[in-house]
């Protein structure tokens, strides 16, 4: 059986819960009405966590973008397509995006690209081409930046 928590039970937990990792809205809220809170309870709650700087939808939003472009070498649509799945806020996902420096995003997407172009070597030059595409876009980046990207690495290979 599911216990039930008071607001008063509740309050330290979620507060311990935001304080260990950024957390955006929508994850606070599910973890509160998960104790059996009923919605006005959990509103009151997330209003007070927001009060005393537990939970910052635009400092999750932009620590969540730049950690996944770093450690996961996201591009932005697939950031700001995770992003929305979480509920955040069209302006805070602008936000955290704008946060990715353009110079370090097209290095990172030119350095995946390599790789990708070295991994399929014995392949046959329009073959690589389409599936380093396919590669970068599963990665969330953008088509224009791709075929910039590929046409910089077949310049330089002399393909």
């Amino acid at each position: 059986m599911k216990k039930h928590f008071t607001p008063e039970m509740a309050y330290p937990k979620l507060k311990q819960y935001c304080g260990y990792s950024e957390r955006c809205h929508s994850e606070v809220r599910e973890k509160a009405f998960g104790m059996g809170l009923a919605a006005k309870e959990v509103e009151i709650l997330l209003a007070q966590l927001i009060e005393e700087d537990y939970l910052n939808e635009e400092r999750f939003a932009i620590l969540f973008a730049g950690g996944h472009f770093r450690q996961k070498k996201w591009g932005k649509s697939k950031i700001v397509y995770a992003l929305r799945q979480k509920r955040v806020s069209e302006q805070n996902i602008k936000r955290a995006i704008r946060e990715i420096e353009a110079t370090d995003y097209e290095l990172v997407l030119e350095k995946l690209a390599g790789l990708k172009w070295k991994l399929l070597k014995g392949e046959q030059v329009y073959s690589r081409q389409a599936k380093t595409s396919a590669y970068l876009l599963q990665k969330g980046y953008e088509l224009p930046l791709i075929q910039k990207a590929i046409k910089k690495i077949r310049q330089k290979n002399d393909v």
